[in-house]
């Protein structure tokens, strides 16, 4: 049972946004800081990529670890009520990011997935991203 009216669930799952998230706004000042230049949210590319690094054919996603089902993660848990819905749900998530990764590699691009537990350590973080950018090879 849910502890939220309808109308309470539809208000606060209203507020969920897909782009220009928190996690995502911390990832884009810490490479802007750092010098690097990125285009946002390219519609063309499967997925339509969190950061874009054209001339490099690289891309960024910053995944939330609760929407996208972070393994091993505290912030990944299953909710306790409508498991059926939530569990065909966050499936489906999991699933299309695969296809759109599978995409993204058919056409030459490399990805990388920032999960949002990682902005505890932005050092770590920032020096996995420079690696990512910086590596000639594809690194995930």
């Amino acid at each position: 049972m849910d502890t939220l009216t309808p109308k309470q669930r539809s208000e606060r799952m209203a507020r969920v946004r897909g782009r220009d998230t928190k996690p995502e706004l911390v990832v884009r000042r810490l490479l802007h800081s750092r010098g690097y230049r990125y285009r946002l949210h390219d519609k063309k590319l499967p997925g339509s990529p969190d950061l874009v690094f054209p001339r490099k054919r690289k891309v960024i996603f910053v995944h939330g670890c609760f929407w996208h089902r972070h393994e091993g993660c505290r912030l990944a848990r299953m909710p306790k009520s409508r498991i059926d819905f939530w569990s065909t749900k966050l499936n489906g998530n999991q699933a299309r990011d695969q296809r759109k990764l599978a995409a993204l590699a058919q056409q030459g691009w490399s990805a990388m997935i920032v999960w949002e537990c990682e902005l505890r350590d932005l050092e770590a973080l920032a020096s996995r991203l420079e690696g990512f950018l910086n590596d000639e090879k594809d690194a995930e």
